[in-house]
């Protein structure tokens, strides 16, 4: 008879998750942080400058939407106009997915509005805090006086460019100006008062705790890149032939004499890291390509007085065939990326040409659903149409309307509207055919819209005449 009492086997439980230590990125000079800090500062003057930008009377870029028109500088656009934002949005994947194929995760390292706003949120932490053994060395203290200012002296400075940047995105869909205004009256709307928070609430998480988060477990494009990655994508490289073994040495040391790489161990490459990972594992999910780890490689070599580029902007077969830059610049021309570009600059020009070509005005055409058709005192068929003529130029335009495509085909009396600039007029035409012209059913006719001041804008559109 088996004891009840035997000990069973616990098994321990473990997490789903475990949560990575804090990153404690080192603050580092270099030629590519310097192209970071000039990306940063050009996608900023951009996105804080261009909605203050007066154009034509108006902002220069707003998207309106309660009038359901997008500004764009000279460009009006309605909901009719929806096929370019589908084409703007292929156009961004396909130049995403060609800059991937070609040099890695420069979207990432460069201009992506995560990486930019980490950047500036770690500029201002840098600046009130110190550099990293002063911030570690702070987090890891007591709670004091001189703890607390500092930290509400940070908290406070990300919380005013968090809102002043949910304020600008904002001022992008309601006339900046005029949200001002609202602001400093206290008067603005419930949704705007949402979205000025919930933007500034995004930017404040993610630039000032989510950080490296964001790219290794919730971004999108940092799970699926490798697919558009191969082994001559331009990547940030650890050179392992020249850098193994790795280890500590004073200058006078001849690396092989002692059998060593040039590598001193120093992990100065992890400490600046953004993402906390040691770029000596190879290449990682959780690399952004932002070079930190280049110009800080770079400095220890110089001290050292070995050459640089242990840790350089290659490639995977670069690195195992010692290929030269020039063979580099070569493969980088591939079928994948030729394919990409000219499907890219194929799409980017027609959509260049149709925005050249583009009539400002639109005309919708409705039937009169009440009756089909009615038989007019002098015997003549009628059908009415409700018209419907877009102005889509931010000057007032007077247009006169026709008909055609039908024998003895007219209008009962002569039309013409008067559209304001960046609207919309509605009329009634009411089209006539003799009787006796036509058989009876559907027949194709068209409607021209012509500006009677600037006969080369115009347009047609299709509609049906029924004769009983």
């Amino acid at each position: 008879m088996s004891d009840s009492r035997k000990p069973q086997t616990v098994i321990p439980i473990q997490p789903l998750f475990a949560s990575d230590p804090k990153v404690y990125p080192r603050s580092i000079r270099g030629v590519f942080q310097r192209w970071r800090w000039v990306f940063a500062w050009l996608t900023q003057i951009v996105f804080y400058g261009l909605c203050w930008l007066p154009w034509n009377g108006r902002q220069a870029v707003l998207f309106d939407l309660d009038a359901r028109r997008f500004y764009v500088f000279d460009f009006v656009l309605w909901p009719q106009d929806i096929i370019y934002l589908a084409v703007l949005l292929v156009l961004s994947a396909l130049a995403l997915f060609l800059f991937t194929t070609v040099a890695g995760r420069l979207w990432c390292g460069y201009t992506c509005p995560q990486t930019v706003y980490t950047e500036l949120f770690l500029w201002i932490e840098h600046h009130i805090e110190g550099d990293r053994p002063q911030r570690m060395k702070l987090d890891a203290a007591p709670w004091s006086a001189r703890k607390l200012g500092l930290k509400v002296a940070k908290h406070g400075a990300w919380l005013v460019l968090a809102l002043w940047t949910g304020f600008t995105f904002v001022g992008y869909f309601t006339p900046i100006r005029e949200l001002a205004s609202a602001m400093l009256n206290l008067s603005l709307s419930g949704w705007e008062t949402f979205w000025v928070l919930f933007y500034g609430a995004a930017t404040y998480g993610n630039a000032g705790f989510m950080r490296e988060q964001m790219c290794k477990y919730i971004c999108p494009y940092a799970q699926f890149q490798f697919v558009m990655f191969d082994p001559d994508t331009l990547i940030v490289a650890y050179d392992e032939k020249r850098g193994e073994p790795r280890g500590g040495r004073s200058k006078k040391v001849v690396p092989a004499e002692k059998g060593l790489g040039d590598c001193i161990d120093c992990s100065i490459c992890v400490q600046v890291c953004p993402t906390g990972i040691d770029i000596r594992d190879g290449l990682q999910l959780e690399c952004i390509g932002c070079a930190a780890c280049i110009d800080a490689c770079d400095q220890v070599m110089d001290r050292m007085n070995y050459p640089r580029g242990l840790i350089r902007y290659s490639t995977e077969n670069a690195l195992k065939n010692r290929s030269s830059r020039a063979t580099i610049i070569k493969r980088s021309m591939r079928p994948r990326v030729l394919i990409y570009s000219v499907v890219f600059l194929s799409l980017l020009a027609v959509t260049v040409w149709t925005l050249a070509m583009r009539v400002p005005v639109k005309l919708d055409i409705e039937r009169d659903r009440a009756a089909l058709a009615t038989e007019t005192t002098e015997g003549s068929i009628e059908n009415a149409f409700q018209l419907q003529v877009i102005n889509a130029s931010e000057q007032p335009r007077l247009f006169a309307v026709t008909v055609a495509g039908i024998d003895s085909i007219h209008l009962s009396a002569p039309l013409e509207l008067v559209v304001p600039a960046a609207a919309s007029a509605s009329a009634t035409a009411r089209v006539r055919v003799e009787p006796g012209a036509l058989h009876g059913g559907s027949h194709p006719i068209r409607f021209t819209v012509v500006d009677v001041d600037r006969p080369e804008i115009s347009v047609t559109e299709d509609a049906r005449f029924w004769m009983p």
